[in-house]
């Protein structure tokens, strides 16, 4: 057989190979019922729509980031609150076509032994953000004012001296000439729903890397989580650096909310005319608001629901 043959019959090899290829990939499964096909098909354009919706907002988050870069200012962004309540697949969303040169996303561990006797905040201080840069913070100095106290994680004094300080480090480091802005938001989510995702945490093999000691617990402490933000909101809400809740049993309005909140914390040039910023009152809610109807339902229940 020539060299001249020898490559053809490897041409046709290349292309039988290519076409099982492509069959095996369009194979799809056969559906046991019409109502099964019809869910499945279903679940795919809500998640399709889903993503469009966002992406003009997606589109304001880069408008917003070179405003950012031209002027000089830094963006903080915390996200806290209960487990499960959606704070990592929001900052994906928020994160997904932005500049990945201008922005970092933050998520400590825990402490080494040299950074327990230091300064409990100056390890997040060490990650904020250069000039024109964005930095999310996937749980944050707060978590002093929630897990730690919660799970026995710092001491009493720890936690009180945290409290009586935390508001003051804010100032300080904002009181730069308006060049940082600092966004604290407060994920919550309602105990059934965060059951159904715990529980789908640990019948799933792509999501059971998530599960950590914490969520294991924090069913039964339930109230104890509640009582925290509680005093978190009561101690640390303030005009200058106020607490936002998002309420997140709907994943995807709470994505959207958290968006229109970061585009409208900031006025830059550009801003799209045609699209809605104004904020759902059902989804974000002011952190003094929010401490108001956890007042009332401690006086009508004795302890607060939400």
């Amino acid at each position: 057989m020539t060299t001249k043959h020898k490559g053809a019959f490897k041409r046709v090899d290349s292309k039988s190979e290519s076409a099982d290829f492509k069959k095996q990939v369009l194979k799809f499964p056969k559906f046991s019922n019409k109502e099964e096909k019809e869910k499945i098909i279903t679940g795919a354009l809500e998640k399709y729509y889903r993503a469009e919706e966002l992406k003009p907002y997606q589109a304001e988050l880069i408008k917003l980031q070179r405003h950012l870069e031209k002027t000089g200012k830094k963006m903080v962004i915390l996200f806290d609150g209960r487990d499960a309540s959606g704070k990592g697949g929001t900052i994906r969303r928020i994160i997904r076509y932005m500049n990945e040169k201008r922005y970092r996303v933050v998520a400590l561990g825990k402490p080494s032994e040299q950074q327990k006797t230091e300064l409990h905040i100056k390890r997040y201080i060490e990650h904020f953000p250069h000039a024109g840069e964005v930095v999310l913070f996937d749980r944050s100095w707060y978590n002093r004012a929630l897990v730690e106290p919660v799970m026995g994680f710092c001491t009493k004094a720890q936690y009180k001296r945290f409290m009586k300080k935390v508001i003051t480090y804010e100032q300080n480091f904002l009181e730069d000439a308006g060049k940082t802005i600092l966004i604290k938001l407060y994920f919550s989510v309602t105990k059934p729903e965060q059951k159904r995702r715990f529980d789908r945490r640990k019948n799933d093999p792509l999501r059971q890397w998530k599960l950590s000691e914490v969520d294991l617990q924090a069913q039964e402490l339930w109230n104890e989580f509640t009582e925290r933000k509680f005093i978190l909101l009561k101690k640390t809400h303030t005009k200058k650096s106020p607490w936002w809740v998002i309420r997140s049993d709907n994943k995807h309005l709470a994505r959207r909310e958290t968006m229109k909140l970061i585009l409208t914390s900031v006025r830059y040039k550009g801003r799209s005319r045609k699209l809605d910023l104004t904020l759902d009152p059902t989804i974000v809610i002011p952190g003094d608001k929010e401490l108001k109807e956890m007042k009332k339902q401690r006086k009508k229940y004795g302890r607060s629901l939400v």
